[in-house]
């Protein structure tokens, strides 16, 4: 299918690995020119190296922290400089947490706060400007199906991921009337590097055992999602072909969802 993506630009944070990185190759497989974000330097060079000898694509890799102001300036920044803006934002960086509500300090809360919500904020306001004179543009943000659907454990992920859809939606409506599509992506279970390093500090050498049994207790379909099987719903989101696909929020989760 034609996506029509070739020679655009895509601004993806979270770049350099798991979904990010699943979703940069898409991109520049569809012929896609890319700014990605990390804070690690040497992974986020090797593998923007990578992708552009693969592709033939253009990718200007920017090593920051987009949890903070001066990290999403940086990359505003990088993308007005390499190509005088972005057409497509991907917003991925995150990560899982582990607490209680009555146990956590306020920084904890305020950290995933700024990587989750507020790195959103801060880069729509840097780059929907750029989006606006270049016609139009899409932005994804992958949130969590547990801003719907809490895992116990996380209290302050899936706050914060719930924010997120919501900021979503209320940005769609707001940026409609540039051409500006905005919609949100809910993965379940991914078979990310955190989840494997997290299985392998449970159980050691038995961690595939492990996520086993966690994929057959939370999802119908049995097993976890590829990086690259929610990549491909994130790439159509950004193409043509998804253009009347305005403010929602679409699930990929093996049916872990027990909600309608």
């Amino acid at each position: 299918m034609e996506l029509g993506l070739a020679d655009k630009v895509a601004v993806v944070t979270g770049g350099s690995s798991g979904i990010g990185l699943a979703v940069a190759r898409g991109l520049a497989a569809e012929g896609a020119h890319l700014v990605l974000a990390a804070r690690g330097a040497d992974r986020l060079d090797r593998e923007a190296r990578a992708i552009a000898e693969d592709h033939g694509v253009r990718v200007v890799p920017v090593a920051c922290d987009v949890a903070t102001g001066e990290g999403t300036a940086t990359l505003t920044r990088a993308a007005e400089d390499a190509f005088g803006g972005t057409d497509l934002l991907v917003n991925n960086a995150g990560a899982g947490s582990n607490e209680t509500i009555l146990d956590a300090p306020d920084e904890k809360w305020q950290e995933y706060w700024d990587l989750h919500v507020m790195a959103a904020v801060r880069l729509a306001r840097g780059l929907v400007p750029g989006m606006r004179r270049r016609g139009g543009g899409v932005i994804l943000h992958n949130a969590s199906i547990c801003a719907v659907q809490p895992l116990w454990y996380e209290p302050i992920y899936n706050v914060t991921k719930a924010a997120l859809m919501m900021f979503s939606k209320v940005l769609a409506t707001e940026v409609v009337g540039d051409g500006i599509r905005v919609n949100c992506v809910n993965p379940g279970l991914v078979l990310t590097p955190d989840w494997v390093k997290t299985a392998k500090q449970l159980s050691g050498d038995d961690w595939r055992r492990h996520l086993d049994d966690v994929a057959r207790e939370h999802a119908p379909i049995g097993r976890f999602a590829t990086p690259e099987e929610v990549a491909n719903l994130l790439v159509f989101l950004c193409s043509d072909r998804a253009s009347y696909s305005v403010g929602s929020t679409y699930f990929v989760d093996g049916g872990m969802l027990r909600t309608v």
